[in-house]
């Protein structure tokens, strides 16, 4: 008797028959011959870059280059921030509004605690965000701002990264006061005051402004001033409105103010002065 193991019966089976060789030419049924279509199709794929992931995607990779563990590395994590204001920023448009994000949002706070009573602060709130469509990602190398008040808190964060830098390189280095006179004593109030005349004004139908927001429907801006040629002269007993005309600033109406009065009042009746020098 003899024992077949069923490895050794595998093993000596013959093996099956090879495909057919690649022939360039087949004939058909009707006799003419036939070209196979190419393995594999013609496509070139374009190197992929950074820059073009997503926008959360390049957050997270960004967030990434921050120590792990800041309370051991503070002066890291101001160098890491001046790397993002120095030179991060600008290697395109999605880098510039990914390190904006991160700069404003840690930057802020030390920002509002510097302004001044009784000025207020919006540097950019949720209903003063521009449209960000396909055109518009591609017409200007900047994201632009409805708020003007975002661009002050822009020089803010460029002299304050500056600041701290210098801050950890020398223990000698005195943050210099006289930095941040001019941004807390002059721009940030008068930029919030033009913020506040385009807010009353829009609600007035006496200012629109091109960045807004149109709600699909087109609305009529006969009679009201373009944003855009509308500045605010301010000091701390005066506030007035100036307009372009005929290429030439002017100052339209202009009004009196307390130095503890409030921005808001000041704005409110420099919209109902606007609105009387319009209808005039």
């Amino acid at each position: 008797m003899v024992i077949i193991d069923e490895k050794m019966a595998t093993a000596h089976r013959p093996l099956p028959q090879p495909p057919p060789p690649y022939q360039l030419h087949q004939r058909r049924t009707d006799g003419t011959d036939a070209v196979p279509p190419p393995p594999f199709a013609a496509y070139s794929r374009p190197a992929p870059k950074l820059s073009a992931l997503p926008l959360h995607l390049l957050l997270h990779i960004l967030y990434h280059t921050f120590p792990q563990r800041p309370k051991f590395e503070s002066g890291t994590v101001r160098r890491t921030l001046y790397g993002l204001a120095m030179e991060a920023r600008h290697v395109s448009r999605s880098f510039y509004i990914a390190c904006m994000h991160i700069l404003r949002s840690s930057y802020l706070p030390a920002y509002s605690e510097l302004v001044k009573y009784p000025y207020t602060s919006d540097p950019f709130p949720l209903a003063a965000t521009p449209p960000t469509d396909a055109s518009s990602l591609t017409s200007s190398p900047v994201l632009p701002s409805l708020q003007r008040e975002t661009a002050v808190l822009d020089l803010f964060i460029a002299l304050k990264v500056r600041e701290d830098v210098w801050v950890d390189d020398s223990e000698l280095h005195l943050e210099r006061d006289e930095s941040f006179r001019d941004l807390f004593d002059l721009l940030q109030p008068r930029a919030r005051m033009e913020d506040l005349v385009r807010a009353y004004g829009e609600r007035s139908s006496l200012v629109y402004s091109r960045l807004a927001r149109v709600d699909g429907h087109h609305t009529s801006h006969k009679g009201m001033l373009d944003f855009a040629t509308l500045a605010a002269s301010f000091s701390p007993r005066r506030v007035g409105i100036v307009v372009m005309v005929q290429g030439r600033k002017r100052t339209v109406v202009d009004t009196e103010r307390a130095r503890d009065e409030l921005l808001e009042a000041a704005a409110q009746r420099l919209v109902v002065d606007l609105g009387d020098w319009l209808h005039t």
